[in-house]
């Protein structure tokens, strides 16, 4: 495992994978004891919230993007891509930042800098110059939303960490991972409905098009006018929606799989249409409901799935979901449910739902992380190299 060579780093999901799994496990546990009180908060510039919402989209989440750019960006432009020494760099910055983010309140300041920007600037630089370098041979025209993405995670980073600039900078994250949700989506259940039922989803270049410049233009929501935006994200909710109907939700719902990521889409349809009527009705939810919406019902839920379905298939395993596999699946679900459905229900019991939430999320991806760990340390089975 410590030599370049190792299986784990022949591939950029193997070792990403593993910490996304670490991480799903582990963040929402700490930030459920921190909130009840348990657990002293990590102490620094920012606040408790600050960290929570910093780790989970760019400890958690870009482990799990990190993962999934390294290995398709190569698959795309049809290169060896990103392996061994480059590999074992990368996640020791990102293992560096987890440090600074804990511990790095008496660190020197432009240690801290160092540590909190060294993963993140590293990693996009390297998937920039890939996309930028072979866009002659890239398989995807429309990857080019990417080459204006990437960068903008650092904008999102930076701001996020910003007290004063906290709600803007976790509003950019949200909005960049709703974009790379929406190009993930259209791509991979076009096949995997294809694969599945032999079935042809809608896919107009027209319609995917105003889908993905909506989606970018919520990516800097935060500079527009509350009616603009609220404009943006209800039209943006209708076509997906539209476009859902022409989805054969019908199929995909017999195959929790598949059904789990048109869930996932639903839920960030949900999400605009909460964006939408909150920025023209003062209405209360209970807790950051619009956040959880998306976290929970996209980033939960197809996540999981899509972590199976490559762990098994890009080690020479057949794509098949057994029992436990499922089951892991339905645990999300529930964790969607608790955490965003019955505080409005019973929010005197808040602090159990954000409880009984995170145990899902540490039951489901420890589980993973038991089941799909020692396959991403392990050599293809079909004798492939990567």
């Amino acid at each position: 495992m410590f030599f370049p060579s190792h299986p784990l780093w022949q591939v950029g999901f193997r070792p990403f994978f593993a910490l996304a799994c670490l991480a799903g496990m582990s963040f929402p546990a700490f930030w459920a004891l921190i909130f009840g009180g348990a657990l002293e908060a990590p102490t620094g510039s920012f606040t408790s919230l600050q960290w929570h919402a910093h780790e989970m989209f760019f400890g958690f989440g870009w482990a799990v993007l990190g993962g999934f750019l390294l290995t398709s960006t190569k698959n795309w432009v049809n290169i060896r891509g990103y392996h061994g020494l480059a590999l074992m760099l990368l996640v020791a910055a990102w293992l560096f930042e987890r440090l600074g983010m804990s511990f790095g309140a008496s660190w020197p300041h432009s240690l801290f800098l160092f540590s909190n920007n060294v993963f993140l600037g590293s990693i996009i630089a390297l998937l920039m110059w890939t996309l930028i370098r072979y866009r002659a041979q890239d398989s995807y025209r429309d990857n080019a939303f990417f080459m204006v993405m990437l960068p903008a995670f650092l904008v999102a980073k930076y701001l996020m960490l910003n007290g004063d600039n906290f709600v803007s900078g976790y509003s950019m994250a949200m909005g960049l991972f709703r974009m790379g949700f929406l190009v993930m989506l259209e791509r991979t259940l076009t096949q995997f409905m294809k694969a599945a039922f032999q079935a042809q989803i809608l896919r107009h270049p027209k319609l995917d098009m105003a889908i993905k410049l909506l989606g970018l233009l919520l990516v800097v929501e935060f500079l527009l006018p509350r009616p603009l935006t609220a404009a943006i994200a209800l039209t943006l909710a209708i076509l997906l929606g539209v476009r859902f109907v022409f989805w054969k939700p019908h199929l995909a719902v017999r195959r929790i799989d598949i059904g789990i990521m048109y869930v996932g889409y639903l839920a960030i349809v949900a999400q605009l249409l909460i964006e939408a009527l909150g920025h023209v009705v003062n209405f209360v939810w209970i807790g950051t409901v619009s956040v959880h919406v998306f976290t929970f019902g996209a980033m939960g839920c197809v996540i999981p799935a899509m972590l199976i379905r490559i762990s098994k298939g890009h080690t020479g395993r057949k794509v098949v979901f057994d029992g436990i596999d499922r089951a892991c699946l339905y645990v999300m679900l529930l964790a969607l449910v608790l955490r965003v459905v019955m505080p409005q229900i019973q929010p005197a019991i808040y602090l159990l739902w954000i409880q009984l939430s995170a145990a899902c999320w540490a039951i489901c991806f420890g589980t993973l992380a038991w089941r799909y760990i020692p396959h991403l340390l392990q050599a293809r089975i079909d004798g492939k190299i990567h």
